[in-house]
Order: structure tokens, then sequence, then C-alpha cells
């Protein structure tokens, strides 16, 4: 059976500010929910920490003093009508937010729900980017302070009736990300973000090139895997720190075929079509007849940079 073209909608959102409740930001999302549903969507990715401000830019010298930015279940009080509205449109999402458990832990989560309103997965976040400690900065980069890493690792979950692979923000510049959920055969892979125009430990590129490299992030996360992406940031101004935007779906073919046009709540709409990645993995990267999973050992084997392991051709016979 030929898998049939699906609506799918990206959802950028303005900055949130620190004052601004979990009912106001939901109320925002309705909106876009409102809108992706009278354009035919039946999938809709929302950015990485959607619900607070990205609160991992602050130094709080006690980890208890960040506990309300986090979510101790799912769906909550503030966020169920937007779980109910979801249900009744037949539209499911991807939702970043900040998780606590019940044993207290804490990490940067994805939650995925399907057209019927059901939880269908959830992903933790891997890459963990910047620092731990203080470094007396205005903007810091804080998550590997506030959060732990994922253990499960890169899940692919059924929405709207598409494989869909989880990911977030810094996990869209790495390609393991892209290439495990590939294996797993992912149709389309969800990324949310909060990316700043600068103060990024390890990048300090001129303002123009963050939009740049996290194009190239995806564009060559979607072209070496044959996944469509679908990119989703804040954006703007929040908090005197401003957010790249540039939300967008991305084609198998590495082609940006969606994108935002400004800084605030906007949706960005394409349709994914199952015929567009077919000729790229039955030929190109047909998987299957030309991966050598022998030779990628080091990939797993090392975590840095080390010596050449790679035998030379002197000497044999």
């Amino acid at each position: 059976m030929v898998q049939q073209q699906t609506v799918v909608g990206v959802a950028q959102v303005g900055g949130v500010q620190p004052a601004e409740s979990r009912t106001s930001v939901v109320g925002r999302l309705l909106v876009l929910l409102e809108r992706a549903a009278s354009r035919g969507c039946r999938l809709v990715v929302f950015p990485e920490l959607t619900l607070t401000t990205f609160f991992p830019r602050y130094w709080l010298p006690r980890l208890d003093d960040a506990d309300g930015f986090y979510e101790r279940e799912m769906p909550s009080p503030e966020t169920a009508p937007l779980f109910d509205r979801a249900r009744e449109l037949g539209v499911g999402f991807v939702l970043g937010y900040a998780e606590m458990t019940p044993a207290g832990r804490r990490f940067n989560t994805v939650i995925a729900v399907d057209t019927d309103g059901s939880i269908a997965g959830y992903y933790r976040k891997v890459h963990l980017p910047g620092h731990v400690e203080e470094r007396q900065l205005a903007h810091q980069h804080l998550e590997k302070y506030y959060f732990e890493v994922g253990e499960e690792g890169f899940p692919v979950v059924e929405l709207a009736g598409l494989k869909v692979g989880l990911a977030t923000c810094n996990d869209r510049r790495w390609a393991e990300t892209y290439r495990v959920l590939a294996l797993q055969g992912a149709d389309l892979v969800a990324i949310g973000y909060n990316t700043p125009v600068g103060g990024v430990p390890g990048m300090a590129p001129e303002p123009h090139r963050m939009m740049e490299e996290h194009l190239l992030s995806v564009r060559a996360g979607a072209y070496q895997n044959s996944l469509w992406v679908l990119a989703a940031g804040k954006s703007g101004f929040e908090d005197g720190q401003r957010l790249i935007g540039g939300s967008c779906v991305v084609t198998p073919g590495g082609d940006v075929v969606s994108v935002a046009a400004g800084d605030g709540d906007e949706l960005v709409v394409g349709t994914y079509d199952p015929r567009v990645a077919e000729p790229y993995r039955a030929e190109l990267f047909n998987f299957a007849l030309h991966r050598r999973p022998e030779h990628y050992g080091l990939i797993v084997e090392r975590t840095g940079h080390g010596e050449p392991v790679v035998e030379t051709l002197a000497g044999r016979s």
C-alpha cells in the first residue's frame, strides 16, 4: 500500500518572557494548533522548552530555585487544553518541555501526542550543550547543570500514521542522531530548538552564520539519511536574548521547502510526500546495499579525538 501525502506543520513560537504564565503560552499554542488544523495539518511540531523562557541561560545557585520551570506531569492542568483540542481537531503534536520525574530527576524532554490525544512516546535529550559551572555571563548555556543526559536513546514513534523520529535542539548538529533514527525506519524527524544569536560556548560566528549553521545541520541530516525534517524554533527576543528562528520543513533531498518569514508566532506548513525519499533510499543511500558498519566501530568506541588506527597497505602481499 502506497503511503499518502500528509500535510504537516512547524509551529514557530516568539520569545516567552519570564513573567508569562503557562496558561498564556498554551493559549498561543492553541492559536497555532487551530491554524494548523485549518490548513489541513495532521501533525504539528512545537519548539524545545516551549512552555517557559529558556531558563538555562540563568545561573541559579540552588537547583531547587529552578523547580518552577519544570513539569511534573503531562498533561498538567495548564497544558490539558492543548491535548484536548488536538484530540478534537485530530491533529498530533510534538512538544518540548522541562521534565521533573517523581524521583526528582530533571530532563530536557519531548512528548509525542497522536491524533486521538494519546501519548505515543517521549524523548529525553541526549546531546546536552553548554557547561555546568557559573561563568559570570549575562546569558549562559547551563543545560548540563539543569538536566541529566537522557538514557533511552533516540525513539521513533507513530503519529498521524507516520514514523516520526524524536530529537531536540543540539541533537540536530550531530550526524549520529539522524542515522540512528533512519535505521529505525523513520519517515521524518521532529526537532524543536532554542538557538541564540550569540553566547553559545564553542561558537562565535558572525550573527548571520547562526542561521546558516542551523540550516546546514538540518539539511545535511535530511539528505544523508533520506529523511524529512520538521524543525521548530523559538524566535525573536526573549528576556534580552535574541533567538534565531528559522523554523522550516526540509525534504530528503536537503531542500528547504518552507521556512518562517518572521520572528514571532508563525505556522510553517509543508506536505510530506513519501515518494520524495524513494529514489535516495533505493540507490544512493540504500543502507542495506552500501553501508559497511564493520568499519564504523570507532564511532561508538571513542568520544574524543585520538590517534589514527587504520592499517596501511604498506608491506601487504
